[in-house]
């Protein structure tokens, strides 16, 4: 059980991508850099004004946010639903773990790109600081409760990966889907009410 400690804050994530220097160059043309629009919860994290089409067997999600820094592979994130209306089957991952996840085609300005792999639904996690972690009694890749509590839909989220960084800054993340399940907006806040 962990000692009850003050809430952490929820950010939602909507459906979005990290794109590879190659691959964002593929879409947008050669030597291309990303234009940052807004900063995220997570230090050096950023919205850019870039956006994508994603093309999958079934529909099309247009106009689709890219969010940088480039990464070393590029990955597209997205909830069950969108998954649907797309008709890709991806799987639930942490983030960075795309081999053998679902394929889809991008559209961009300027190209497209193929993707073999990396289309995953993220599974829920918490960022946390080294210091964060050390309050918490909590290590990297443990998993917790937690407990969101807003407007009568009281719910609890099992399964929650903890992820320790000192390059983190201390949110709850989920996507749409489980965010609207529990009437969770950006900057409500969770409580952890038990580690595994």
């Amino acid at each position: 059980m962990i000692t009850k400690k003050p809430g952490i804050k929820v950010g939602v994530s909507n459906r979005h991508l990290h794109l590879s220097q190659e691959d964002l160059e593929k879409l947008f043309g050669r030597g291309y850099q990303l234009n940052p629009i807004k900063d995220l919860g997570q230090p050096g994290q950023y919205a850019s004004e870039e956006t994508v089409d994603l093309v999958g067997p079934k529909n099309t999600i247009k106009r689709v946010r890219v969010l940088g820094p480039t990464r070393k592979a590029t990955q597209v994130e997205v909830s069950r639903t969108d998954a649907f209306k797309l008709g890709v089957n991806p799987p639930v991952r942490d983030s960075g773990d795309i081999v053998d996840s679902s394929s889809i085609k991008l559209v961009g300005p300027k190209g497209e790109v193929e993707l073999k792999e990396g289309v995953i639904i993220a599974k829920r996690h918490i960022h946390m600081h080294t210091d964060d972690a050390a309050k918490y009694g909590l290590k990297d890749k443990d998993l917790v409760s937690v407990l969101a509590n807003k407007d009568g839909r009281k719910l609890i989220f099992q399964d929650v990966l903890v992820r320790v960084s000192d390059k983190y800054a201390l949110e709850f993340h989920v996507d749409t889907d489980e965010a609207n399940a529990a009437f969770l907006e950006n900057n409500d806040e969770i409580e952890i009410i038990e580690k595994f």
